[in-house]
């Protein structure tokens, strides 16, 4: 009987141990706590850099496919583009370490890094970091010449698709409707993505949908060839409340022929903005930055909207600090003060 007892006791000091030793962390968790000491600590040499961008019928999926790209064959470091809910998605992801590349809009941005908005309640996220200012994003708000719709307001009752919940394009429905004195208490709102919109239109089970986005979209290109795709403005005393109350957003115009129409549009836009993860040290960073403005013409080609990615515009909208080592790129070629 001794016997027996000390062997048991010795299994369950086996057994213990073990447990002991086992690692309880969820990959999904990993990285999500940053200490001062561990930031920027990522050179090179220990990145697998993911790009996180957008749906892939949007315009960030290719600019994202072709960041990835420059940065896989130019400095040799592994690297993926990944399909997201966009914007809000991206900040969680970078904030989370599990992207070090994001495409999102400044709005979204601003509002993480303060805690407002979308992330109102949160802790607000202020190691976001920017790469470069990327392309405008113009709010078009699409439906067809058959539905009868002239303006925002005459949405009052449709049904409307405003974009995958929590996405930057989400986020600017709200904002729009806000302008026109309406919510979605006027609307009957769907939570679907570009694509998934411009099909439920064709099918004629949505109305319109808000599609934020570099000009041309393809998905409003699509909707322009098996009906006649139409954009509302958005002019007068509602893009003066949003430049007001939202300084993120500037007037500007779709230009004409962007989609058959035959004038210019007037509409809101938001600046795209890269980001690039906190977690990359100086050095990295700059090399990144270096590399992917020397190649910055494979960018432009990824996409029309992407040719108004300059030197000359890096810190246009950009609501939140420079990673350091883009900062230091930008003072080296004059493009920052």
């Amino acid at each position: 009987m001794k016997k027996f007892y000390t062997l048991f006791v010795a299994s369950m000091l086996v057994f213990l141990t073990a447990c002991g030793g086992e690692d309880t962390s969820s990959p999904e968790l990993e990285g999500t706590e940053k200490t001062e000491s561990e930031e920027g600590s990522m050179e090179l040499e220990d990145l697998f850099v993911t790009v996180a961008t957008g749906g892939t019928s949007g315009v960030y999926y290719p600019i994202g496919g072709a960041v990835a790209n420059i940065i896989e064959k130019e400095l040799g470091v592994d690297s993926s583009v990944q399909a997201t809910g966009a914007s809000v998605e991206n900040i969680n992801l970078i904030n989370t370490g599990r992207a070090e590349l994001a495409i999102t809009m400044a709005d979204a941005v601003l509002q993480a890094y303060e805690g407002s908005g979308a992330f109102e309640g949160e802790q607000p996220i202020d190691s976001l970091r920017g790469l470069t200012a990327l392309y405008p994003n113009f709010v078009q708000v699409v439906t067809t010449e058959d539905s009868g719709i002239e303006s925002v307001a005459g949405l009052a009752g449709k049904s409307v698709g405003v974009g995958a919940a929590n996405s930057g394009v989400e986020l600017n429905a709200r904002m729009v409707l806000e302008a026109h004195g309406m919510s979605y208490d006027d609307v009957d709102e769907d939570y679907l993505s570009y694509s998934e919109a411009i099909d439920q239109i064709k099918n004629g089970m949505i109305d319109a949908a808000f599609v934020t986005s570099g000009v041309p979209n393809a998905t409003v290109i699509d909707l322009d060839t098996t009906h006649t795709a139409k954009i509302l403005p958005i002019e007068g005393d509602a893009i003066d409340y949003l430049t007001e109350n939202y300084p993120f957003f500037s007037s500007e115009l779709i230009p004409a022929g962007s989609y058959g129409n035959e004038e210019d549009i007037p509409t809101a836009a938001i600046t795209n903005l890269l980001l690039l993860s906190n977690d990359v040290s100086e050095d990295a960073g700059y090399e990144i930055t270096k590399t992917l403005f020397e190649n910055l013409d494979q960018i432009q080609g990824s996409h029309n909207a992407a040719k108004d990615i300059t030197l000359e515009t890096v810190g246009v909208g950009m609501p939140v600090p420079f990673h350091p080592g883009a900062e230091r790129y930008f003072k080296e070629v004059g493009a920052l003060n």
